[in-house]
Order: structure tokens, then C-alpha cells, then sequence
């Protein structure tokens, strides 16, 4: 059974009609911030180390995912800002765009986190990162060699992540 709807991944991908070089990196995260997966795709420039690159990218969505629900108008209990929350509390934060690139980001119920850095003028991205996250289920959750927590290292979803990414519009 996967989380976000349908018993088999191949034949309801979101609509992909782009040249291929939207796609610039994704990371997957664990709920304690582990980097389970990095996958880099048009990154013209590398300014820091992966590890703290990894550091960067998990306090980044920290501080955001803070922030969004500190400011949520709807909340009357706003908690205190930098206390981590549980998936599916308070405002949720889907992406921000700067002039060079847009992040998309997607947390699921269980705190995997998958963030995909795109080119800025890529249009909303929640399907295609729910897609993403089935993918992970079908390809590294039910792979019985694959032991949770540690990096994804399974050529089956690297190689449809590829494809599909790469089609991204």
C-alpha cells in the first residue's frame, strides 16, 4: 500500500513535458536529519562539502518549517519557535523561489523529507514529489536488502528518479 494513493506506481506519473535541465539536485532526509540520499543532476557550482551541504539543506527546512508555523495565522497556539513539530502540524511550508532556483520540499508521515532544487520558473512540483516519495516506497522501502537509515544505494529508483526528473517542466 503506498501513502499517497494507487497500488502501482508506472502508469500515473505527473505529466513531465520539460527539456531536461530543470532538475538540479534532490536530497532525502530522515526524520534525524540523515542524509539518506543526494542526487545531483545540473549543479554548475560547488561551494561546500557534502557533509556540510547536508547540515546546510536539513537547517535550512528546520528553521523554515519554524517559521511557518510560528507565523501560521490560524494557530492559536503558536509553541515556541525551534521546538521541531510532528509531520502534518501547523502551516505547511511546499516551496520558495529566488531569481536562480526553486525548492520544493515534502515531508511525509513517517519524516522522510525529499527536497528537489529546481530551475525558478518550474511550476508547482507537490505531485511530482509525491510521485517521487512512491517511487522511494516501491523501490527502497520494499527492497528487502535495504536496511532503514542508511543511504539509499538502489540503481532501480536511482535510475527512475533519473528519468523522471530529468523530464521535469
Amino acid at each position: 500500500m503506498q501513502f499517497f494513493g494507487g497500488s502501482d506506481i508506472s502508469p500515473s506519473p505527473p505529466v513531465a513535458t520539460g527539456s531536461g535541465s530543470n532538475g538540479h539536485m534532490m536530497y532525502v532526509f530522515n526524520r534525524n536529519g540523515i542524509c539518506l540520499l543526494y542526487r545531483e543532476w545540473n549543479r554548475p557550482l560547488r561551494t561546500l562539502n557534502s557533509q556540510q551541504d547536508y547540515k546546510l539543506m536539513f537547517g535550512l527546512l528546520f528553521s523554515l518549517k519554524s517559521f511557518t508555523a510560528k507565523m501560521d495565522p490560524t494557530s492559536v497556539d503558536k509553541g515556541n519557535l525551534g521546538v521541531p513539530q510532528l509531520p502534518g502540524q501547523g502551516c505547511s511550508f511546499h516551496s520558495f523561489r529566488t531569481n536562480t532556483y526553486k525548492l520544493s520540499f515534502m515531508e511525509s508521515p513517517s519524516g522522510i523529507k525529499i527536497i528537489l532544487v529546481t530551475n525558478p520558473k518550474t511550476g508547482d512540483l507537490r505531485e511530482s514529489l509525491k510521485y517521487i516519495y512512491n517511487l522511494y516506497v516501491e523501490y527502497v522501502v520494499k527492497n528487502p536488502l535495504y536496511s532503514p537509515g542508511t543511504p539509499i544505494k538502489c540503481e532501480l529508483f536511482n535510475t527512475s528518479l533519473d528519468q523522471y526528473v530529468k523530464n521535469l517542466a
